[in-house]
């Protein structure tokens, strides 16, 4: 199932800054993690599509990137994230 604005929303009004803040890293890896763990339960039903198999590795490979920037430019939200978004090291 794709994001839902209402999810969107909160999760903007969770991570972000502001309301319209949706740029921010903390912003983009939560909706990021919200649609690979959609995926993921796609996935668990679904088990030979194959198209979303490679778009969920892409997805990680994204927010791979954008958890090493925050990483490399605020440590503590970077563990903050990883603590709220229960996503392992």
């Amino acid at each position: 199932m794709a994001l839902t604005k209402e999810d969107k929303k909160k999760l903007v009004a969770k991570f972000g800054w502001s309301d319209g803040n949706t740029g921010s890293p903390e912003v983009q890896i939560a909706i990021l993690t919200h649609e690979i763990e959609n995926l993921k339960n796609h996935l668990q039903i679904h088990k030979k599509d194959n198209h979303s198999r490679r778009w969920i590795m892409l997805m990680v490979a994204k927010r791979r990137k954008m958890l090493n920037y925050l990483k490399k430019k605020t440590p503590a939200k970077y563990e903050e994230i990883l603590a709220d978004l229960g996503i392992r090291k």
